[in-house]
């Protein structure tokens, strides 16, 4: 489930790349944006961003110096509860949701074909276009119940937080990005940049993170700050046990 790791570390790793904490004076909570500098928005945006309770995480890019792009569509939160999918392009697709301690995969034909090449056409034949249902802590599914939790996203940015002095960070002219106003902050470290463009009215988020080196280009936007993620889950009729499919011994997702 390369897709979804990936998005939990584009934006986790852009975050925390360009949103750090330095021993500074705090901005106060009352400061305009505008009077404030980068590393001022900065620091304000991380904070923002580590106490959101749940977001909607869409990122899209090519990663690993492969050019292969794909695309990740994910409301999550800290109870680890999410829902939504990841489009791999060739490699194929998944429709995920996660609540509690159950979770449902749908992957489409082209999933199973490069991931199960062997056993995959016929897996897919048997689901017939329904999920997947197993239990969270499933060993063969870690890889999506981890990735699928809001803290598991935070931490991967708390644990970067010691990147503080890294590279030139710079502050730019006010700009929209999806009918919000925001205001670029941007990161230049040897073949990197990174900008991050915070909201510039109410909490300051970062609503869009963007990232370009030799190997990775990539954005992130965040929205649905502190919305519910949908409880919807498939009905028993669209579902198949995961052991009844794969067997105890069955390859992971």
């Amino acid at each position: 489930m390369s897709g979804h790791l990936w998005a939990a570390r584009a934006a986790a790793g852009v975050a925390a790349a360009a949103l750090t904490v330095t021993s500074g004076t705090l901005a106060r909570a009352d400061d305009d944006i505008d009077a404030l500098n980068a590393r001022e928005i900065a620091e304000r945006s991380r904070d923002a961003l580590l106490d959101v309770t749940s977001l909607r995480l869409s990122a899209r890019g090519s990663v690993d110096g492969s050019g292969r792009s794909m695309s990740v569509d994910l409301a999550l939160d800290r109870a680890g509860n999410c829902a939504g999918g990841i489009d791999q392009g060739d490699d194929g697709s998944v429709e995920i949701v996660k609540r509690g301690d159950d979770v449902w995969l749908k992957p489409d034909a082209a999933f199973w074909k490069e991931h199960v090449p062997v056993g995959g056409s016929t897996f897919h034949a048997i689901l017939d276009g329904r999920f997947m249902k197993a239990s969270a802590d499933d060993p063969r599914l870690m890889g999506v119940t981890d990735a699928c939790d809001l803290d598991t996203f935070r931490g991967l940015i708390a644990d970067n937080a010691g990147a503080t002095e890294r590279g030139t960070l710079t502050k730019g002219r006010k700009t929209d990005v999806n009918g919000v106003p925001t205001v670029p902050v941007t990161r230049v470290e040897g073949g990197e940049r990174v900008t991050v463009h915070v909201a510039a009215e109410g909490t300051p988020y970062p609503v869009r993170i963007t990232v370009r080196n030799a190997d990775e280009r990539g954005t992130v936007t965040l929205s649905g700050f502190d919305r519910p993620v949908p409880t919807a889950t498939p009905s028993p009729d669209e579902t198949v046990d995961v052991t009844a499919l794969l067997g105890r011994g069955g390859p992971p997702v």
